[in-house]
């Protein structure tokens, strides 16, 4: 078996490429060059998106018009949702940390396609060229919104065939991503390394590519169905033609729902990484944090209901569809519950990455229990399609996967880079973009029980304190978040030099030099009958 492993092994050496600068960096198969490519392109998207996000919030701190049209806002939330959603929340963790650490993790050379793992990228900056030419060229910029509703989403006369052959795109990208993953932890794992002894961040992004692979097709054969509405007019969706909006509705979220977990499963795996290695404990109930994780990623897709009770559904679905989305938060109260117990009696060393781990678990807590008021029939129907949607969706979404992309980028840049930050302004751009993220998205709850609707660029006089609060902690958070950039970006050019474990973590990727080399490994590991997911020897 170990023979056979090494041969798997030494199939996947690489030379060094021909080319140098840019060009050697955008033709490299290294997962790790590949994993830093998503990392440049996401965050320069997120610069984007978090641009759009500024104006949106500034059009809202008073009532009537500040800054846009009501077709321009249209535009702008459409715009903000395509990107961050897309390019952003989907691919991050699985596309940076899984491509940068995965093969680290199981003691593998490579992921186990190289040069798929690279097309993976390039097609997703070419949806992104397709989508930024949707908003910069053409009769209009898209303004349905990131799901493209029907009928809308056809008969709008914006420059929707780009934006969604775009999406599309993307979609590939985020499949043949998972099947890279999915086939490299089958095959290349290191020589006595089971199942049971895989890091958590490892079972998570397992689970996520098994989504990938299964979901994205749904909604790739959704998008091509409505690009084929607008060309040809074939009456899948429009009812003036017999076709039916319903059932847009109804693949899009069988899609996006189960996308929640590609989201939020690699960002729970990165927390379960962090936590242990902070409170200086093994990660307590490790295998009920894998069947949680598998739970999540199964149930997760019988819940996309949940986003329809307003639209037209039977009492029989209505009641499943309620009872599933309850159902799906015990694997995740699960996970809080490991989380909370390893920490309790650790020697905890409060660090960065540690600080943005235990907010993660705030903030998922809060969206979590705010999910449970959307699950229910009856809150469901009172807060539906208000800003308590908004503030539900950003604290588990953009709280639950960008406070764990932070925590994961200041645990692992150490090993990506082989410098170390200054903690100092570390840890003011962590209290500027808490202060900034609460500040931002708790008052949209008490807009949404008020009954402010979402997608509004105007509203009433009495929602005017809420939306001034939550514009107000829109520049904190963006304050906090040039702070950490900046940090980060002075640190990998200038940062002292640190060596191959900083944090003393027991993975196996602080067994190799910080930053890894080319091969990550001089001889690949053998794992011990004795070695456990988290003392590896």
């Amino acid at each position: 078996m170990q023979e056979s492993q090494s041969a798997i092994q030494a199939s996947y050496l690489r030379t060094p490429g021909r080319f140098k600068g840019f060009l050697g960096w955008v033709t490299s198969t290294d997962h790790k060059r590949i994993g830093l490519l998503y990392l440049y392109s996401i965050a320069t998207m997120f610069f984007v998106g978090m641009l759009l996000g500024l104006a949106m919030k500034l059009e809202l701190v008073a009532p009537g018009k500040t800054l846009m049209e009501a077709r321009d806002y249209n535009a702008t939330f459409t715009v903000h949702g395509v990107i961050m959603i897309f390019m952003v929340v989907i691919p991050g963790l699985p596309a940076v940390f899984g491509n940068f650490l995965l093969p680290l993790m199981i003691g593998a050379r490579d992921v186990a396609f190289p040069r798929i793992n690279l097309l993976s990228w390039y097609f997703y900056v070419a949806g992104v060229v397709l989508i930024l030419i949707a908003l910069l060229f053409g009769p209009g910029t898209p303004d349905t919104g990131w799901t493209f509703y029907a009928p809308y989403s056809f008969k709008t006369g914006t420059n929707m065939l780009p934006a969604i052959f775009g999406a599309f795109i993307l979609g590939f990208s985020s499949i043949l991503t998972g099947l890279n993953f999915i086939v490299t932890i089958h095959r290349m794992r290191a020589p006595g390394m089971g199942w049971m002894k895989l890091p958590m961040f490892a079972w998570t992004l397992y689970g996520t590519a098994w989504i990938q692979l299964l979901a994205t097709p749904v909604v790739g054969i959704t998008l091509v169905l409505v690009a084929l509405e607008r060309l040809f007019g074939i009456g899948v969706f429009d009812p003036a033609l017999g076709g039916d909006p319903i059932l847009y509705q109804h693949l899009f979220w069988i899609y996006s729902h189960p996308a929640v977990y590609i989201m939020i499963l690699p960002a729970m795996g990165a927390v379960s990484e962090i936590i242990p290695t902070f409170a200086q404990k093994q990660l307590f109930g490790y295998k009920a944090l894998i069947l949680s994780t598998m739970a999540i990623a199964f149930v997760g897709y019988l819940v996309w209901g949940h986003h329809m009770f307003t639209a037209g559904m039977s009492g029989t679905a209505q009641y499943a569809f309620s009872l599933l989305t309850f159902l799906v938060a015990i694997p995740s109260a699960i996970k809080v519950f490991n989380w909370i117990s390893t920490m309790y009696k650790g020697s905890i060393n409060m660090q960065t990455p540690f600080y943005w781990a235990a907010s993660f678990i705030f903030v998922f807590m809060i969206g979590g229990f705010s999910g449970l008021v959307l699950g229910s029939l009856a809150t469901n129907i009172h807060v539906h399609d208000t800003g308590f949607v908004v503030a539900h969706f950003h604290y588990i979404v953009f709280g639950g996967v960008g406070y764990s992309f932070m925590a994961a980028i200041h645990y692992w840049f150490p090993k990506i880079y082989g410098r170390m930050y200054d903690s100092h302004w570390a840890n003011i751009g962590w209290i500027l973009f808490f202060v900034g993220f609460v500040s931002l998205y708790t008052p949209m709850f008490w807009l949404g029980m008020k009954g402010m609707p979402r997608r509004y660029y105007d509203y009433l006089p009495e929602f005017h304190g809420a939306n001034i609060l939550s514009t107000f902690g829109s520049w904190i958070l963006a304050m906090g978040f040039i702070v950490i950039v900046f940090n980060l970006i002075r640190a990998a050019r200038s940062g002292p030099p640190v060596g191959p474990n900083p944090w003393n973590g027991k993975t196996m990727e602080w067994m190799v030099p910080s930053p890894p080399p080319v091969e990550n490994f001089e001889e690949i590991p053998v794992v011990g009958e004795n070695d456990g997911p988290y003392n590896y020897e």
